[in-house]
C-alpha cells in the first residue's frame, strides 16, 4: 500500500522553510512542520506520514535520538536527516541507524523534492516504467515466436522471458504476468515440435551446429578453466530454473565478475540422466556400454551414485592426465554444516571440488507431498522467494564466498530445471511402467491425446540403451503430467499443480551455466 503524500518536517527554524514547502505543495505534496520534537512525535501518534525530514540540532534533544521513538510509532516510516553537521561521526551514525537518506544543509528545494519523489514515489515510477518496457518488448516476442527458430533464437527467447518473469515477480502488474504466462504457455507446443525434429540429429551428427547438451558442460566449460587455473570450484545446483537463478546472481554478482552461458539438458530431463551425463561426458547408452554395473533397467536416483568417479575419468580423458577431485553431494543442511568446515582446505589443493547441491529439488519433490511446502511454494514467483531465502545462508553461498575469499574460480550450473504442471494427461501403459509424472518407459505406451507428449521408439537414437523387447518411452510436453485412466482422480488430486521434471519444456531444457572470477583475484 503506497503512504501518503503527507511529509511532516522537523525544524526549530521553521520560518526560514517556506519556499521548500511551496515548492513541494507545487509538486502534490502536503508539508506540516514541527519545531520541537516531542510536537514532532505528538503528530506522528494522531496521523501517518508519507516521510519525515528531520533536523538533527533540535532544541533539547538531538534529531538522531528521536529516531528510535519514531520507528516504535511507525517502523515503516523514511526519515531523512537535513542537518548542517559536515562531520563524518554524525553521518556514519545516520547510515548505522539506517536513515533512508542524509542531506547537508543548505539545500535547494530540487535536492528536496529529488529525495521525497525518490523515497515516495519511486516504487510506483519504477513500475511504470517497467511496464512501459515490458509492453514494448511484448509485442517484439510475439512478433519472434512466429518466426522459425533454431536452438540460438530459442535460447534467446527463452532467457528473455524468463528475465521478465522474474522481474514482473517482484511487482504487482499481475495483469502483465498473466499476459507473459500465457505467452509462455504458447510456446510449448513450438519448443516440443523443434526438439521432436532436431534432438535426434543433434545425437547423430555432433560435428554439425548443435547446442551445448549436458555432456559438454565439462570438455566446453570446466576444463577451460582447470587449464588456467591450478584449483577450480565445480557446482551443480540440482533443478534450478531460469528464473530463479535471475534471482540469485545479484548477490554472487558482489563476490563475482560474471560471464554467462547456456546449455540444454539431454532428454529425459531428470536428475539420474541429465547429471550423470554431466559428470560422464556420455550419454546414458555410452554409460551403459562402458560401465554396465553402474547402469540397470531402473531410472530411480541410485543411478547417481558413481559421480566422483565419472567426473574423474572424464577430466582424465580430456586433459590427458588424472585431476584430482573433492566430490560431495549435500541433502541436508548438517550436511551443509560440516561442508563449510571442509571447503577451505578442499580450495588450497589443487584441482576440481565438485559440490552437488540437492535442495530445490527436494523442495520441488517435497511439496507435492507436504502441505507446508506446498503453500510456501505455492507457484513460480513463491519458489523463486523461497530459493532466494534459502540461498542467503546457505552452504551454497558460503562455500563461494570461501572461494572468492581464496581467489578460486567457480563454474555454477545445474543439470535440469522444472515446470509447474497443471493439466493431466491420460496415458495407458502395462504394469512395467516406470511411475514418473513427466516421462515413463514401459511397453505398449501410448498417451490419449498425442499432442501432450513425446513418443520414442527407437531409445539409442535418443542416447538412451536399449531395453526389453518394445520398451519405449513417453515424454510429457506442456504443463502435463501423466495418470492412469484407472487413477484419474487421484492423481489429478495429488499432482496438479506440482513443479516437475523430466520431460519436455523450455523450463526443464534451457539451463545456466556461469564462469565466476573472484573480483579479489583482479
Amino acid at each position: 500500500m503506497p503512504r501518503p503524500r503527507t511529509i511532516l518536517w522537523v525544524d526549530d527554524e521553521v520560518e526560514s522553510l517556506s519556499a521548500h514547502v511551496l515548492f513541494l505543495e507545487e509538486h502534490g505534496y502536503k508539508v506540516e512542520l514541527a519545531a520541537h520534537g516531542d510536537d514532532a512525535l505528538a503528530l506522528l501518534r494522531r496521523q501517518p506520514y508519507g516521510l519525515i525530514l528531520l533536523d538533527e540540532q533540535l532544541p533539547g534533544r538531538r534529531g538522531l535520538d528521536l529516531v528510535p521513538e519514531i520507528r516504535s510509532t511507525d517502523p515503516a516510516v523514511p526519515v531523512v536527516m537535513v542537518t548542517k553537521s559536515e562531520e563524518s561521526a554524525t553521518m556514519h551514525e545516520a547510515i548505522g541507524i539506517r536513515l533512508e537518506d542524509y542531506l547537508v544543509k543548505p539545500v535547494n528545494p530540487r535536492q528536496v523534492l529529488t529525495v521525497v519523489t525518490r523515497l515516495l514515489e519511486g516504487d510506483r515510477i519504477r513500475q511504470q516504467r517497467l511496464a512501459r518496457d515490458f509492453v514494448t518488448r511484448f509485442r517484439e516476442l510475439e512478433q519472434r515466436r512466429g518466426a522459425r527458430l533454431g536452438w540460438r533464437e530459442w535460447t534467446e527467447l527463452v532467457v528473455e522471458t524468463m528475465q521478465w518473469d522474474a522481474r514482473l515477480g517482484q511487482s504487482d502488474e499481475t495483469g502483465l504476468q498473466d499476459a507473459l504466462e500465457g505467452f509462455q504457455k504458447s510456446l510449448h507446443d513450438d519448443f516440443a515440435q523443434f526438439i521432436r525434429s532436431h534432438y535426434p540429429g543433434w545425437l547423430a551428427h555432433p560435428s554439425e551446429d548443435r547446442p551445448p547438451l549436458s555432456v559438454d558442460v565439462c570438455s566446453e566449460f570446466l576444463v577451460p578453466l582447470l587449464e588456467a587455473h591450478e584449483s577450480v570450484m565445480f557446482v551443480v545446483v540440482d533443478c534450478l530454473r531460469l528464473d530463479q537463478w535471475e534471482l540469485l546472481k545479484p548477490q554472487i554478482t558482489e563476490l563475482f565478475d560474471m560471464e554467462e552461458s547456456y546449455y540444454y539438458s539431454i532428454l529425459p530431463t531428470a536428475t539420474p540422466f541429465s547429471r550423470n551425463s554431466i559428470f560422464s561426458g556420455l550419454f546414458p547408452i555410452e554409460i551403459k556400454e562402458r560401465h554396465p554395473a553402474w547402469w540397470g533397467d531402473r531410472d530411480d536416483e541410485s543411478l547417481n551414485a558413481h559421480e566422483a568417479e565419472l567426473l574423474s575419468e572424464q577430466l582424465k580423458e580430456l586433459v590427458g592426465d588424472s585431476v584430482p577431485v573433492r566430490y560431495e553431494k549435500l541433502t541436508t543442511a548438517s550436511e551443509g554444516e560440516a561442508l563449510v568446515r571442509r571447503v577451505p582446505g578442499y580450495l588450497s589443493q589443487k584441482g576440481v571440488t565438485a559440490l552437488v547441491f540437492n535442495f530445490i529439488d527436494q523442495l520441488t519433490h517435497g511439496r507435492a507431498e507436504n502441505a507446508i511446502l506446498y503453500e510456501v511454494a505455492r507457484d513460480s514467483q513463491a519458489l523463486r522467494a523461497v530459493t532466494a531465502t534459502w540461498f542467503e545462508d546457505s552452504a551454497l553461498f558460503r562455500s563461494l564466498r570461501e572461494a572468492e575469499r581464496r581467489g578460486v574460480p567457480v563454474l555454477l550450473t545445474t543439470d535440469h530445471g522444472s515446470i509447474h504442471c497443471h493439466t493431466p494427461a491420460t496415458v495407458f501403459a502395462k504394469r512395467d511402467a516406470t511411475a514418473n509424472l513427466r516421462y515413463k518407459f514401459g511397453e505398449d505406451l501410448r498417451a490419449e491425446d498425442r499432442s501432450t507428449a513425446i513418443m520414442v521408439d527407437n531409445l539409442p537414437a535418443w542416447g538412451l540403451p536399449k531395453m526389453r523387447l518394445g520398451v519405449r518411452l513417453l515424454m510429457a510436453a506442456g504443463d502435463h503430467f501423466f495418470v492412469y485412466p484407472t487413477k484419474l482422480r487421484e492423481y489429478q488430486a495429488r499432482y496438479r499443480g506440482s513443479f516437475l521434471h523430466g520431460g519436455v519444456t523450455p523450463e526443464e531444457m534451457i539451463l545456466p551455466v556461469a564462469l565466476l572470477t573472484p573480483r579479489a583475484s583482479r
